[in-house]
């Protein structure tokens, strides 16, 4: 998708104030639940336009306790956090997996569940380290995954997930890294709901060969299938110097405001339309 184009040292794949939002990506949300999932577009203070009818918006959690009234008292925070005064992603369900965006809108992914690979037709072909995601805790279940591939064209993807406690690796094709992931909490005084999660790569290849995470999938199968099963799986494991991001999914149930790719760390001094604006 990127491999044929020149890359800046700063790529936006997604920003929900554009003109075409969801231009890259293709979307999927689950039909048995028309009032609990589905995808919309809507001002972040105002949660306005609501989306078409029967879908109902979730109430959104008070950033802090009752407790806490003081706070908001003393320093003039909105008991609810600091919202945005921009159009934002609202991606909502109680059933993760079926409801997400994915760039490259077209791309073939994995089965990873059942160990089955399909040929990936396109792939995304960003070749920063960093990406970034600037994201809002609703306090539901969220994931996203990104698909990584080294310089021998092995693909891994890490997955991180608010419900997953801790690091394992699934020997599967293409093999799984899971990531626990963590917001701020409330007693840490965050004065918005918002984040932006910053991830370096390349470190994470490495640990696609962790003996002490790995989680081989089949547990009921015999010793040898599972010994087959992992030597085969460890064969495909993306171990060497990393190459590009194959692909980006995001999951239920989050407000998303941008996705960008970057050759550096977090800056303070990022363009100022990577900025967050307060509606207040």
């Amino acid at each position: 998708m990127f491999f044929s184009t020149v890359q800046p040292s700063i790529v936006s794949l997604f920003s929900s104030t554009g003109s075409d939002p969801l231009a890259l990506f293709s979307t999927n949300v689950d039909h048995s639940l028309p009032s609990d999932s589905f995808i919309s577009l809507l001002n972040d203070s105002t949660s306005l336009p609501l989306p078409p009818q029967p879908a109902t918006l979730i109430v959104l959690p008070p950033l802090y306790a009752e407790n806490e009234e003081n706070l908001e008292r003393d320093e003039g925070i909105p008991k609810e956090g600091r919202s945005l005064d921009q159009t934002v992603l609202h991606i909502q369900s109680p059933t993760l997996r079926t409801t997400y965006i994915l760039c490259p809108a077209d791309a073939t992914s994995f089965d990873s569940p059942t160990g089955v690979a399909h040929k990936r037709e396109k792939e995304l072909g960003l070749k920063h380290p960093w990406v970034h995601l600037q994201v809002r805790n609703v306090a539901r279940e969220w994931s996203f995954e990104l698909g990584v591939v080294d310089k021998s064209g092995r693909e891994g993807i890490i997955r991180c997930s608010t419900f997953q406690k801790e690091p394992n690796l699934k020997l599967v094709t293409p093999p799984l890294l899971h990531l626990p992931l963590a917001f701020p909490t409330s007693s840490s005084r965050p004065l918005t709901a918002w984040s932006t999660i910053s991830i370096n790569l390349p470190p994470l290849l490495p640990h696609f060969s962790s003996a002490a995470l790995t989680k081989t999938h089949g547990e009921d199968d015999s010793d040898d299938n599972q010994t087959a099963r992992r030597s085969n799986a460890a064969s495909q494991v993306p171990n060497g110097t990393y190459s590009h991001c194959s692909y980006v999914k995001v999951y239920a149930t989050c407000r998303l405001r941008r996705i960008w790719f970057s050759e550096s760390a977090p800056q303070q001094n990022l363009p100022w339309e990577f900025q967050l604006y307060s509606s207040t």
